[in-house]
């Protein structure tokens, strides 16, 4: 296992995604975002069955620096609850996992 995770975060418009992925980068929070617009979420929220065009934003940052990205997302985020979660990355290529960790 390394330190490095992946974080994924939806959002509602590419925008979002945007201004969330950059200020990232930009705060070190982050070593990159890769934007993927085209996601259909469907989900149960507030009782009801949501269906929505959504933007999968994958953030790639270390342990140690999550939570410091997880309340910037937070801040940055217009949802009530946004999905940010963590992924463990268990193994990569020397030079990308030495690059994330330079970059943030």
């Amino acid at each position: 296992m390394t330190d490095a995770l992946v974080v994924l975060v939806t959002a509602p418009s590419v925008e979002v995604a945007v201004a969330i992925a950059r200020a990232a980068v930009e705060e070190r929070l982050a070593a990159c975002g890769n934007i993927l617009p085209g996601v259909r979420s469907i989900y149960r929220w507030d009782g009801k069955l949501q269906d929505e065009a959504e933007v999968l934003l994958v953030l790639k940052t270390r342990r140690s620096r999550f939570a410091a990205l997880r309340d910037r997302v937070l801040a940055l985020h217009p949802h009530e609850t946004p999905e940010v979660i963590a992924l463990p990355v268990e193994a990569g290529s020397d030079a990308y996992l030495d690059w994330i960790a330079g970059s943030t």
